[in-house]
């Protein structure tokens, strides 16, 4: 059982945690918790605010993973000691004491492997583990976080290490929308949505599960839930990809802001191989500075792609290290229409272009997947793109 920050922030969210954690013990589960740390951006505790006080020239980043990870240690102790209070046989872990390892990369680590030991034991016990989420172990002994979002992970990873039934991530919504709410108005709550069709509305910019967690549901078989802490909904369902089959070509719409697109201009090749070679110097060079790119499209002899605006910088010496000349158009959105159903299926993106034609989209660039078909446009544009296609695909609506 997973609780974001929202959920443990005050006295009352925990109560309403107190309260599910004790249900699930009734219906003779053995529970194990995971903690964000309390709240957002401008509470005492949560991971931004502790950032703050170390603002100013970039701290060093084995010392800001110690800082950030403060926030989930007080949110596991508090919990623990509240769940004792109500008669609940709790006691805090740190990731550490958990069992969870990762591959030693500050600020942004993968979870390598799992030793549950204590948390068996515990079980076995009687007692429910709560275990501090986004954080582990280095090899080194080094502690190192996961990455905004990373609980969920940590609820996976443990998830999959102890065999459960089941995890289940509460937040303060009722489980997955078929659109953020913040660009569509009253968004339908998803049921059911397939493993694959989550881990791709996390990669596209959904703020559901952090997207390694999604990624370990799909790889995993794991059955996950996502909850409303304070309501009785029973949420949204991730099912195996096995054994689920779309009823629709579309299921969400994604979004992501924030993003940049560079144009940038390669030598005059002598043909197709020192094109080619050209575009996998860039390519390369990006790597080797830690540029993620996306929506590739090469065009004669240019080589157009897109970028988060904050690696902005990185990619602008890197290119100008090769001696290469671009054009920078900054202030875009991407939206994704994620659809396990659409695979295989004509005419999608025609019903992708007529709608955002009537609506007055400007796409400037496309990119697709198995279920997935993404679209670049101006930030000012995205609201009306998100709309225009979840009511032209009707997901708002009730499966025909």
């Amino acid at each position: 059982m997973k609780f974001g920050g929202t959920s443990v922030a005050t006295s009352e969210a925990r109560a309403a945690v107190v309260r599910a954690v004790r249900a699930s013990i009734d219906l003779g589960a053995a529970p194990v918790v995971v903690v964000s740390a309390m709240g957002r951006a401008g509470d005492p505790y949560a991971t931004d605010t502790l950032l703050s006080l170390v603002s100013g020239a970039a701290p060093d980043l084995r010392e800001k993973d110690l800082l950030m990870a403060t926030g989930e240690v007080i949110s596991a102790v508090v919990l623990a000691h509240e769940l004792r209070s109500a008669g609940v046989n709790a006691r805090a872990f740190t990731g550490a004491e958990a069992g969870v390892g990762t591959d030693g990369v500050h600020g942004g680590a993968a979870v390598t492997d799992i030793h549950p030991g204590p948390l068996r034991a515990a079980i076995a016990q009687g007692v429910v583990p709560v275990v501090t989420g986004f954080q582990g172990v280095a090899v080194d002994g080094a502690l190192t976080t996961l990455g905004r979002g990373g609980s969920d992970t940590t609820a996976c990873a443990l998830g999959v290490a102890l065999e459960a039934d089941a995890v289940e991530i509460y937040t303060d919504v009722d489980g997955v929308m078929s659109a953020d709410p913040r660009a569509y108005d009253g968004p339908t709550v998803l049921e059911v949505i397939r493993a694959d069709e989550l881990h791709q509305m996390a990669r596209h910019g959904a703020r559901v599960v952090h997207t390694p967690a999604a990624e370990l549901a799909l790889a995993s078989g794991l059955a996950v839930r996502v909850r409303n802490t304070y309501t009785d909904h029973p949420g949204t369902l991730v099912a195996d990809i096995a054994a689920y089959r779309p009823d629709r070509v579309a299921t969400a719409v994604s979004h992501s802001d924030g993003v940049a697109r560079l144009r940038v201009s390669l030598p005059a090749p002598e043909g197709t191989r020192a094109h080619m070679a050209a575009q996998a110097r860039v390519y390369r060079a990006m790597a080797d500075a830690c540029v993620s790119l996306d929506m590739f499209t090469p065009v004669g002899e240019t080589l157009v792609f897109a970028l988060a605006e904050d690696s902005l910088d990185r990619a602008s010496e890197v290119l100008s290290s090769l001696g290469l000349t671009y054009r920078v158009q900054a202030a875009l959105s991407k939206v994704t229409l994620v659809g396990a159903g659409m695979h295989g299926v004509p005419g999608v993106m025609a019903r992708m272009a007529e709608y955002l034609d009537r609506a007055g989209v400007t796409v400037l660039q496309t990119a697709d997947s198995h279920a997935t078909i993404s679209v670049l446009v101006p930030s000012e544009e995205c609201r009306p793109a998100v709309v225009a296609l979840h009511d032209g695909f009707g997901l708002g609506d009730e499966p025909a």
